[in-house]
């Protein structure tokens, strides 16, 4: 078998219901994008998910293949295709509100996502993806199938009311690298039982979870990115916002490339901010990103 090359967004697809029009999103779907585009060609890119035999459905599929991205495993299902209702503020923060039982509530196993579970090099999943049972189960198995070495990424991406903490727990378990944000850094914390700097509580997940790399994006104030016992910060980039969406996948992404690469720490953190910044000056998810 060739070696593992692929990088996978594991989770939901669905659309942005903007007050400007439906945009095409998902934080693995906006993950798998962004990567295909930091790659350059160096890695393959795939999508794990599923979407419904619908307009809303046929139309996500198309948008993943022309941004070049495997979807033999984007199902059709009998279920909708998966839509969020987005309100920006003053400063082009968003919130979002999402419809129930979607198509990427439920997932099902077949024989092609264990073979692109083998081929995996690095795979994105996050908690709202497993907000309900038959994914959460989906999931963890395309995980737990990929290769020991492969970058196992959980960036947490915490949506109230769907945020479950067992499921949470449970990938914690499951990954070998970290990324949440500063907003979700007190929940973690308590939910650990960790107290301290954001240094000590990234240090405490790192060491009881055997994490490689733990990732800390605070917004306008960069990031700080924990590494075999260090920690590196990156200092904010002065942009204009004119949106965060698909900011932090963006992150994700230029990350997940880098640690493939073996880039430097300092050096990793710091183009992952500048990709992140530039994501926010531009409107929707996943922009052409200049490199």
């Amino acid at each position: 078998m060739a070696d593992p090359n692929v990088i996978v967004g594991l989770g939901e697809v669905l659309w942005d219901l903007l007050p400007d029009g439906a945009r095409f999103g998902g934080a693995p779907a906006n993950f798998a994008c962004s990567s295909q585009q930091v790659a350059q060609g160096r890695y393959s890119t795939a999508m794990a998910s599923a979407v419904g035999k619908d307009a809303l459905g046929d139309t996500a599929l198309q948008e993943l293949r022309q941004r070049g991205v495997d979807i033999s495993c984007v199902a059709q299902n009998d279920y909708p295709t998966g839509q969020v209702h987005v309100s920006l503020d003053e400063n082009g923060k968003a919130s979002y509100r999402f419809e129930d039982n979607c198509a990427w509530d439920n997932l099902t196993w077949t024989d092609e996502w264990n073979r692109l579970a083998a081929s995996t090099a690095a795979v994105c999943f996050g908690s709202l993806g497993q907000r309900c049972e038959p994914s959460r189960h989906v999931i963890r198995r395309f995980v737990e199938s990929t290769p020991t070495d492969s970058l196992r990424i959980f960036d947490i991406n915490l949506r109230w009311p769907f945020v479950n903490d067992q499921a949470v727990l449970d990938s914690l378990e499951r990954t070998n690298v970290l990324k949440l944000s500063d907003e979700e850094l007190p929940y973690l914390a308590k939910l650990c039982q960790f107290e301290g700097s954001p240094e000590t509580v990234l240090h405490s997940l790192a060491t009881r979870y055997q994490l490689r790399q733990v990732a800390l994006t605070c917004g306008e104030d960069g990031a700080l990115f924990w590494s075999h016992g260090k920690v590196f910060r990156s200092a904010g980039i002065n942009t204009n916002v004119v949106d965060t969406i698909g900011a932090g996948d963006a992150f994700t992404a230029t990350m997940a490339v880098g640690l493939l690469d073996g880039m430097e720490p300092q050096a990793l953190v710091e183009q992952a901010c500048r990709v992140a910044a530039y994501v926010c000056s531009q409107s929707g998810a996943t922009p052409p990103i200049p490199l």
